[in-house]
Order: C-alpha cells, then sequence, then structure tokens
C-alpha cells in the first residue's frame, strides 16, 4: 500500500483477518515492507521483543506489536486480545453504506 506521500509503508497483517483479533483463534501476524525478511524486528507492548526475526509468526500471548523493517520503517500497531467474548468485524477498510458482518464469538 502506498501513503499519502506515495512511499511505501510497512504493514503487519493479522490471520485470521478479523479485528479485533484474539489470542485463541491462533493468530499469525506478517510483516510486510522493503527489505530482506530477516531483517524484521518485533515489538510487543512498545518493547523490543524479538530483533531479526522471520517476517511472521505465531502469537502466543496478548499484547500490541508492531514490526519494522528497515527499507520501510515501523507498522501500524496491532492489538491481539485474550478476552473471552469479543464482537468482531472483518478486518479491512470499510466505507460508509458497506454492508458488514459482525461475529459475537466466545
Amino acid at each position: 500500500p502506498l501513503s499519502p506521500a506515495g512511499a511505501q509503508t510497512t504493514q503487519l497483517l493479522v490471520e485470521p483477518p478479523w479485528t479485533p483479533a484474539v489470542l485463541w483463534d491462533r493468530v499469525t501476524l506478517t510483516c510486510q515492507g522493503l527489505g530482506t525478511a530477516g531483517a524484521t524486528t518485533w515489538y510487543k507492548d512498545g518493547q523490543r521483543w524479538w530483533q531479526e526475526g522471520a517476517d511472521h509468526f505465531n502469537v502466543t500471548e496478548g499484547g500490541t506489536y508492531q514490526c519494522y523493517r528497515p527499507g520501510t520503517g515501523l507498522s501500524p500497531s496491532v492489538s491481539i486480545l485474550n478476552d473471552r467474548l469479543v464482537l468482531q468485524v472483518p478486518a479491512r477498510a470499510l466505507l460508509e453504506g458497506d454492508t458488514v458482518t459482525l461475529c459475537c464469538r466466545g
């Protein structure tokens, strides 16, 4: 994706693609951006958590995650909840008038 200035940015993809993401869904995070995948630095709750790790991993702890790629910088943050009951929506941009599927899960 392109930022308003036209520069490519680092993105953090969540699988399965629901928001909020919940730990018991066996969430996988994937960091996408320029540079080598092995140069990805991961952050959890604002602290460096895993330096020069792989570009993706399976989440085992709730928290707020970000990734950094040398070519495109820091990604937006993604929160992984450990709640017992959540109301989820598809993790994609929504516009006024869109039909949305809500999912109440516990």
